[in-house]
């Protein structure tokens, strides 16, 4: 078979597919997780100082670096195992903690992470997890334990993967600044499986708290997109009584039209990242497979309940805004063409007054070349006569007489002069 030319990005992209696997985890063990946000944009800047922090922190535990430019990372952190993701707006951070400590969550899981290294992060954390596995099949245990470790209210525990495991979270702050969840794996549960949990887990949680910020830009936006509904709608109600001037409702409402794109401009890339966040989570939660467990509501109807409405939110917020700017410029179309008629009737009548100023202009003309004729025509007949002088004793006729004979021919040669002079004027 002769050689075939690769695209210089086949490896890569193939090997992406497979560079994020799940950790392998056993029950009887902890997990924590930090997800750090960044400050910035997300350019070459961002992902070098995420890198050089990763490496920072494995210097401390003399562990071997990643890649150049990585984008993952999975290796031993001392005793432990840490699994580092960078993604388009933040960085997580998942430790792997062999056996069971006796306080369940204690929050010393985290001294892993020096504290200094962790106020040197170049982001900020978006969320914060500790979770404990055990092996645990008692349905009577299970509930003990879930009733003392979570909150009621918000409590959701679930059998998922076929009965393989209980999953066991109420998405509350704790009082070291983590949310809580547990999983209960059952009997011959492989830690491949376990790993799978673990992972969709932490998905859920960082993917919830990303496109809650969606939620939070819309709450910022919403007093002004109020504020700039009631002008459009005031804009709109005069140009529907008709009152006001058309040229100053035209520049009030291309200020409005103007802030409505400014606010897409800037709420657009926060709109799609919520959007695909959102998605995210459902695709997770789906991917556990859950089934009730003794009466209690699963991670999906908690998210059917507090985080749907929220998401829904956020929707009907980035179609409203939509839907006024698309307002905005239909009315701007409206008044701009209420304008144009103005203005054209202005015009129209600016015109008639200049054909009834031409109209005039050339009635004068033409009496100032009738007065023109008589004056011309009296200098030539005083020139003319002034030369037929010397012949009055010639032909013995007095100068009253030459005048008069010379005054008619005179005053015709000077008419057709200025006729002809305005002929050629005139085209």
């Amino acid at each position: 078979m002769p050689p075939i030319t690769d695209h210089p990005l086949r490896y890569q992209l193939s090997n992406e597919l497979h560079a994020r696997p799940f950790p392998s985890v056993s029950a009887g063990s902890r997990a924590v997780f930090l997800a750090l946000k960044h400050q910035g944009g997300a350019g070459p800047e961002v992902a070098a100082a995420d890198l050089a922090h990763l490496v920072e922190l494995l210097d401390r535990y003399g562990a071997p670096h990643p890649q150049p430019g990585a984008t993952h990372y999975f290796g031993a952190l001392g005793r432990h195992r840490i699994k580092w993701e960078r993604h388009t707006e933040f960085v997580t951070l998942t430790l792997l903690l062999e056996g069971l400590s006796e306080r369940a969550f204690d929050p010393h899981d985290f001294d892993v992470f020096p504290e200094d290294w962790i106020a040197a992060a170049p982001g900020q954390r978006i969320t914060s997890c500790t979770l404990r596995i055990e092996a645990q099949h008692d349905t009577s245990i299970i509930q003990s334990k879930v009733s003392d470790w979570f909150v009621r209210e918000s409590l959701a525990v679930s059998s998922v993967l076929d009965r393989a495991a209980i999953v066991a979270g109420d998405f509350h702050i704790d009082p070291a600044g983590h949310t809580r969840f547990a999983i209960f794996a059952g009997a011959g549960v492989g830690q491949g499986r376990i790993g799978r949990i673990v992972q969709r887990l932490f998905e859920i949680e960082t993917y919830k708290s990303m496109s809650m910020l969606g939620f939070a830009h819309v709450r910022d936006l919403s007093p002004r997109m109020g504020e700039l509904d009631f002008e459009l709608t005031k804009l709109m109600t005069q140009m529907q009584n008709a009152s006001g001037q058309a040229e100053t409702q035209l520049d009030d409402l291309l200020h409005v039209s103007t802030e409505l794109e400014a606010l897409q401009a800037a709420s657009s890339y926060r709109f799609g990242a919520t959007g695909a966040y959102e998605a995210i989570v459902s695709q997770r939660i789906a991917a556990l497979r859950e089934q009730p467990f003794e009466g209690r509501q699963t991670l999906a109807e908690f998210m059917m309940r507090r985080f749907d409405p929220a998401m829904r939110t956020v929707t009907s917020t980035q179609g409203r805004l939509q839907s006024m700017a698309e307002r905005a410029i239909r009315a701007a179309q409206l008044l701009r063409t209420r304008v144009d008629v103005d203005r054209s009737a202005q015009n129209q009548k600016l015109l008639e007054s200049m054909d009834r100023r031409a109209d005039m202009q050339y009635r004068l003309q033409e009496t100032v070349e009738g007065l023109s004729v008589v004056a011309i025509s009296y200098y030539a007949v005083s020139l003319v006569a002034y030369l037929l002088y010397p012949l009055t004793d010639l032909i013995e006729v007095s100068k009253g007489v030459i005048t008069a004979a010379v005054t008619l021919p005179v005053v015709l040669l000077v008419w057709l002069g200025v006729r002809r002079i305005r002929k050629k004027t005139h085209g």
